[in-house]
């Protein structure tokens, strides 16, 4: 796929045509039943998923996380819906999350099994568990709270949708925590230094404030609602609790270490 595929600008989506295929999926839309089939059968056929697609939004989360979601809203026009029908961003996340949690066990000196038990937990709850509560909240506060009075009934943000958007927002959060600082976990980190808790909850700080804010541009990118400004609210209080976290010497990455080995023993 090249570039000019990957980065649609708001003037060409706006000056494509419609193709019949574009046409029968707007005026006849999918059930959720069988999106969620289309989905699982791409899931099965490695050749039928867009990797490279898949690595452009990675990379995009990082350098331009916009253009991600003005890819969400192509979707929308093209095929009427936001959330993915492509499972290739979700197996490349798994692919990197079971390898970083690799790596993790290694610098934590895990024996075989209790690195395999860390990749399933992180994997498994982490990601999916907590994913599946989160993205639930906010279906529920954008279609019940966020949505604007008056919306066609048409206009509901997809649950599919709000998985794909912590999603997004959780890639980012993994490698700065799970592969940025682990070079600094056993010299610096994990230790009772004032600049290990400093430097510790600084990658958490950045790494909630960043997983924040990729998840406000999700809910921002669609127009019919309002009020998602709240979704930066906590990062106030994020600082405030990292200041007093740093004075008290609360090192949460060496928290996290050490709960990662008390879980899986």
């Amino acid at each position: 796929m090249s570039h000019t595929q990957l980065d649609f600008s708001h003037t060409q989506q706006q000056s494509l045509g419609t193709s019949p295929g574009m046409v029968a999926a707007l005026c006849c839309p999918l059930s959720a039943s069988e999106k969620r089939q289309k989905f699982l059968h791409r899931l099965v056929h490695f050749r039928h998923m867009d990797f490279e697609y898949a690595l452009w939004q990675m990379l995009y989360l990082f350098v331009s996380p916009q253009k991600v979601y003005r890819n969400f809203q192509y979707r929308k026009q093209t095929r009427n819906q936001w959330a993915r029908d492509d499972p290739a961003f979700l197996v490349l996340l798994s692919t990197v999350l079971l390898g970083t949690s690799l790596v993790f066990g290694l610098v934590l000196r895990l024996s075989f099994l209790e690195t395999l038990k860390l990749m399933l937990w992180i994997v498994c709850i982490d990601c999916i568990g907590v994913g599946v509560v989160i993205a639930t909240i906010f279906w529920l506060l954008a279609n019940r709270v966020y949505r604007l009075p008056g919306s066609a009934p048409a206009l509901q943000v997809e649950w599919a949708y709000a998985f794909d958007v912590h999603l997004n927002a959780f890639f980012p959060l993994l490698v700065i925590l799970h592969l940025i600082q682990l070079p600094f976990l056993y010299p610096v980190l994990y230790h009772d230094w004032f600049v290990s808790s400093l430097l510790g909850n600084l990658f958490w700080l950045v790494a909630i404030v960043y997983y924040l804010y990729i998840t406000f541009l999700g809910y921002r990118a669609l127009s019919f609602l309002r009020g998602v400004n709240a979704i930066l609210y906590p990062i106030t209080l994020l600082c405030i609790v990292f200041l007093v976290s740093v004075l008290l010497r609360w090192n949460f990455t060496k928290l996290l270490a050490d709960f990662y080995k008390f879980r899986i023993r």
